[in-house]
């Protein structure tokens, strides 16, 4: 399956979520599903309902295909800590998230432009794959050409969200050095992550 490109707050408003990796809009004034229909009275979810939303949570707010979080799981099901907290940190450390979380972009497409374009540096060497896992000690930055954009400049200056504790951020160099590994504690928005669990515990 594709990445999504259609119309974000479109997709929050049917998952009756905001997500900020997506966009910076919020469903607030329209806290209905999109339609005609959207904001009539409907009957009880289904648990298989209920489990797909979650998923697709997170496969709308990191932006990753299907096949990229089946993969994730299978790899977060053979650690020794706990899946779902794997799951979590494993699309936390993606290099576009990091980028994102940081205030280097206002949302997750707008970091993975930024790295699929090769502005983004880590430790000093260029890196243009958005999936890139980043490790604790790496120091993400951008060229100097990318700092000097004026929007890049704003956006660093007024994050759309509050920095995680686990980035170290160098506000002078306008870089930022992740100093742990991300935490669930830290989720910008709000995941039942056992229910994701559920619906690939019954699909491999």
């Amino acid at each position: 399956m594709s990445r999504y490109t259609g119309p974000r707050l479109k997709k929050m408003r049917g998952l009756a979520t905001d997500l900020p990796g997506l966009s910076r809009k919020s469903t607030s004034s329209r806290p209905y599903p999109p339609g005609e229909h959207g904001n009539k009275r409907r009957g009880k979810d289904s648990e298989y309902k209920k489990q797909l939303q979650e998923k697709q949570k997170l496969r709308f707010n990191y932006g990753v295909h299907e096949r990229q979080l089946r993969k994730l799981m299978k790899e977060a099901r053979r650690s020794k800590t706990s899946t779902g907290e794997k799951l979590l940190q494993f699309l936390e450390s993606r290099l576009d998230s990091v980028v994102f979380r940081s205030g280097l972009a206002a949302t997750i497409p707008g970091a993975r432009q930024l790295v699929n374009h090769g502005h983004v540096r880590v430790n000093g060497q260029k890196v243009d794959v958005a999936s890139y896992r980043v490790k604790v000690g790496d120091v993400i930055e951008l060229k100097p050409k990318a700092r000097n954009s004026a929007a890049i400049a704003e956006c660093w200056k007024h994050p759309a969200h509050e920095r995680p504790a686990w980035v170290n951020i160098d506000t002078h160099a306008m870089s930022a050095r992740v100093d742990s590994l991300p935490t669930t504690e830290a989720m910008l928005f709000p995941i039942d992550i056992n229910l994701v669990l559920e619906y690939y515990a019954k699909r491999m």
